[in-house]
């Protein structure tokens, strides 16, 4: 089964519907981090504007549909199901250097 896309914006989702605009996300994001994001657009180049743009709209649509506090929570303790993404990380590199032997 592959990864499938996530799709924000229709009313099925019950998500947040925030424009994928420099204005969109920095209205959507709190006060703390919109300083950040501003300070990101202004350093990057047309090369890199569209990826710190949708970094900072994944996190802003975090921010307005955040996970459920039991969820939350599990994550934090380290007990929600599944693999923490730096053992995965760890064992691909480990697979990727015994290829390469």
């Amino acid at each position: 089964m592959g990864a499938q896309p996530v799709h924000y914006g229709g009313s099925e989702s019950g998500a947040p519907s925030i424009p994928r605009t420099q204005n969109g996300v920095a209205e959507a994001l709190p006060p703390a981090d919109r300083m950040e994001f501003y300070r990101e657009m202004g350093q990057a180049d047309e090369n890199e504007l569209l990826g710190v743009l949708r970094r900072w709209w994944l996190r802003a649509t975090m921010y307005a549909d955040p996970l459920p506090e039991s969820v939350r929570t599990a994550v934090e303790n380290g007990t929600a199901p599944g693999r923490p993404a730096a053992a995965a990380l760890r064992e691909a590199q480990a697979a990727r250097e015994a290829g390469s032997r």
